[in-house]
């Protein structure tokens, strides 16, 4: 394309995207309702500065505490109301793209897909996730797949061989039959008979291909070594040897497929995409940055391989469930109007093992659809601010946008290949006010599906990390509200610090869920009677807020009790993950700790499976997180029980209207912790609680209950 073809195009050509705002009276209706709430918030600070109880008391100190939690949970529900104030919605028209472009003109792509432990992320899973991004219904000499193995593994790299070899097979099978998804693992678990526009000989033998290249990779990585023979056939394997370890090895690259070879054809005789293995050097004292560090060490590779200005960051447990997803993003991307502003496409999280009313909450529709929430880190509607917070996962990136912002003196570029590949990722951190924004896209047919966890342990274990790693980055200096200041607008800095104080939540979520039924037990009030004027803005707030809630959850397809699970979970990451997270940053803060990064396995047994089916809750094993929820629930239940039996032995029901809100906070407390009673008094499989938590819970939770009652 010349310049002048370029710019004589760009005024006959229509939108390639369309932004929508939902209905007007949707809208209103929910700014009257979030500033009906809150009003309610600004009325709860009143009572609680202007009712302070007189000096020298236990209920002096607990009613402080009760105000300094409701002014955190009052301010980062206003930080919340930043993506939810002004939504907008997304859609592509991928059928005037082809009408706009060529194909020979559409851009180069390079998929990054990152792996780190061969036995929490199986190889048999990670490569399904590579052939569903190699078979993209895209031009396969434009396509460059890049797979990151942290762990260095010869078991990982086998297998990648394999995959290279069936994708030649994969691919055209695909695309003839506009196979979806294209990942062959959930193609052919989801469909068991050939469909009518396929012949059943050629279907039944592909599947029989994919088996036999499931067996081979699963008998070599269950054995946990290369058998002789594979390794003098394939090329390669020489670079490993007996001292490398998933910590320590050098740089490893090697090229499977290359594109830019004819020899480099599938069995029809097309060309295949380029396809190569990474493996960067680790050495045991040095800090390599985790994925972040993978990451840059891609972007070095791929500049001198293939030098793409479009890269698309996939994790290695979601595979492309949509074969339409770079076009969609080039629709951003190649947009006359806006798409030289936009630096980043990205598409929401979505698990395609969930089953009916999932008992950790992981389905996050509302999020995905409705607002940002905390299920998940992937941002859910536009506001009008336009812009979304940058977050890792499922990213179509357009490098040469990103150019622009790293270094703003250089002038757009006229082709595509003018522009090198070996810039290093910026962020709103790094670039000018204006220079670069991303966009949210969900469309109809998922991007993107992946393995949810279906154990607690792993669901808390990914939570802290996420919610860490967020909070390093806010009490940083490249904090959105610091480094932000001035360079984005306050709606786009109030949008990444939801996510940045998520770990925050914790300490005033533990004390209302510990302080207010302490003081239940001992008769010490601290809320206003029922009869109270100042009772009528704590019940709208919770109630106005809980309803809101419901109503969305129950608009995007979610059922009443996956609406209360997702709640419980709610609760537990707060008071777990959230906490542990505050606390190792704290710590790290004060150089006692060092930073450190748990993968989150992508395996479970059969048996936690069907479980998990059943919607019991997977423990399992001891755990930090599962002391404290434990000791949260046992010590509930407990002043429950105290409680209410002190008001009927001894004051009657009247007694109740002082501390009518206590009881009803403690009841619900002690309802969201049915499943950790049942895992400690009723279950006995190997998926309940350890008698060694019940232990060492009750060792927390009695001195706090003896403390509390005596005087």
């Amino acid at each position: 394309m010349d310049a002048g073809g370029v710019s004589g195009g760009r005024q006959r050509r229509s939108p390639l995207f369309a932004t929508e705002n939902p209905r007007r009276l949707a809208t209103a209706a929910y700014r009257l309702y979030a500033g009906t709430v809150f009003a309610g918030i600004l009325l709860i600070w009143l009572y609680r500065a202007t009712h302070l109880p007189p000096s020298g008391g236990v209920r002096r100190w607990a009613w402080l505490g009760m105000l300094a939690a409701e002014l955190w949970f009052g301010f980062y529900w206003v930080l919340t109301l930043s993506v939810r104030w002004s939504p907008i919605y997304r859609r592509t028209f991928k059928d005037r793209l082809a009408q706009s472009y060529n194909e020979d003109q559409l851009p180069s792509v390079d998929i990054f897909v990152c792996t780190a432990d061969p036995a929490a992320e199986p190889p048999m899973l990670v490569i399904s996730t590579v052939l569903s991004v190699m078979a993209y219904d895209y031009l396969p000499e434009k396509l460059n797949i890049y797979l990151s193995d942290d762990a260095g593994s010869e078991l990982t790299f086998y297998a990648l061989c394999e995959a290279s070899e069936f994708a030649k097979h994969w691919i055209p099978f695909c695309n003839k039959y506009k196979v979806e998804p294209r990942s062959p693992i959930a193609y052919f678990a989801g469909v068991t008979s050939p469909p009518d526009i396929c012949g059943p000989k050629e279907w039944f033998a592909m599947k029989e291909l994919y088996k036999d290249l499931t067996d081979r990779v699963n008998s070599v990585v269950t054995s946990g070594r290369i058998p002789e023979v594979l390794r003098s056939n394939i090329r390669g394997f020489s670079q490993w040897d007996e001292k490398i370890t998933s910590s320590d090895h050098p740089s490893i690259v090697q090229i499977l497929i290359d594109g830019n070879k004819q020899k480099a054809v599938d069995i029809d005789g097309n060309a295949c995409p380029t396809l190569v293995y990474m493996a960067r050097e680790k050495r045991p004292q040095e800090q390599h940055h985790f994925k972040a560090g993978s990451l840059n060490a891609l972007i070095r590779v791929s500049s001198v391989i293939s030098n793409s200005p479009i890269i698309m960051n996939v994790d290695c447990d979601m595979y492309s469930n949509n074969s339409e997803s770079i076009r969609d993003a080039l629709c951003f991307f190649l947009d006359v109007e806006q798409g030289q502003d936009i630096g980043f496409v990205q598409y929401p999280q979505n698990f395609e093992n969930v089953v009916h009313n999932d008992i950790y909450g992981n389905p996050i529709n509302v999020v995905n659809e409705v607002s940002i929430g905390v299920e998940c880190v992937t941002m859910a509607l536009d506001a009008s601010i336009g812009e979304r917070p940058y977050v890792d996962e499922f990213i179509v990136q357009n490098i040469r946008k990103i150019g622009l912002g790293w270094q703003g003196e250089k002038k757009m570029p006229v082709s595509w290949k003018e522009w090198p590949g070996h810039l290093l990722l910026a962020h709103m951190n790094t670039t000018p006010s204006g220079e670069l924004r991303s966009v949210y896209y969900n469309p109809e047919r998922k991007g993107f599906l992946g393995m949810a966890s279906t154990s607690l342990g792993q669901i808390l274990v990914q939570h802290k990390r996420w919610t860490e790693g967020f909070l390093q980055i806010s009490l940083s200096r490249y904090s959105p509200f610091l480094l932000g200041c001035g360079k984005i607008k306050l709606g786009l800095q109030m949008g990444y610090s939801v996510c940045g104080f998520w770990a925050l939540n914790s300490f005033p979520t533990l004390y209302y869920v510990t302080i207010p039924s302490l003081c239940f037990i001992n008769g010490i009030s601290l809320f206003p009677e029922r009869t109270s004027h100042w009772f009528k803005p704590f019940a709208y707030v919770v109630v106005a807020a809980y309803s809101c809630s419901l109503a969305e959850s129950l608009q995007c397809g979610d059922s009443a009790v996956e609406w209360w699970d997702a709640q419980r979970m709610w609760l537990i990451r707060r008071t777990t993950s959230y906490l542990l997270a505050t606390i190792d940053m704290i710590r790290r803060l004060l150089g006692i700790s060092e930073s450190g990064f748990t993968l989150t396995v992508k395996v479970s047994d059969l048996q936690a499976l069907e479980r998990y089916k059943k919607g019991m809750m997977e423990f399992g094993s001891f755990s930090p997180m599962f002391v404290i929820l434990t000791t949260v629930a046992l010590l509930n239940l407990t002043c429950m029980v105290l409680g209410i039996s002190r008001f009927l032995l001894q004051e009657g029901a009247g007694g109740f209207e002082t501390l009518f809100l206590q009881a009803v906070l403690c009841v619900l407390i002690v309802a969201i912790n049915l499943p950790v009673y049942e895992a400690l008094f009723i279950r006995r499989d190997k998926g309940s609680l350890p008698t060694s938590v019940a232990h060492v819970s009750i060792c927390f939770m009695l001195p706090l209950c003896v403390l509390s009652i005596w005087k």
